[in-house]
């Protein structure tokens, strides 16, 4: 039986990161891509087509990541704006944040989403 993707890729990266520890030295590699930016708009859109919009993008940066890895990469730098991008208004932009509750609210989102 093959290992799920998050508990290969985990191990991937705790192995990396153990390497990079254990040598005084790391190879750091910086990323930038032409983000897959939404169309400019006031109003909000879905939280589903903002979804599918930051999947494209971390799409992009997951094969860039991998192939800087390949290539001996420790570290590996990403634009700070690079899942979402940046054209927005306040309220254009809130269908791509996630709710934070205050930690006294007694509440766990993942358990409870439509509360």
């Amino acid at each position: 039986m093959l290992p799920s993707q998050p508990l290969l890729h985990a191990a991937v990266f705790a192995l990396a990161v153990l390497q990079a520890l254990a040598s005084d030295t790391f190879i750091a590699a910086v990323y930038e891509h032409a983000v897959i930016l939404p169309d400019v708009t006031d109003e909000p859109v879905s939280p589903d087509e903002a979804l599918a919009l930051m999947n494209k993008n971390m799409d992009v940066l997951e094969g860039a990541i991998k192939e800087a890895a390949q290539q001996g990469a420790h570290i590996i730098v990403t634009p700070e704006d690079g899942i979402y991008g940046w054209h927005f208004t306040r309220e254009a932009i809130y269908p791509y944040l996630e709710d934070i509750p205050d930690p006294a609210v007694n509440w766990i989102p993942c358990t409870d989403p439509t509360r």
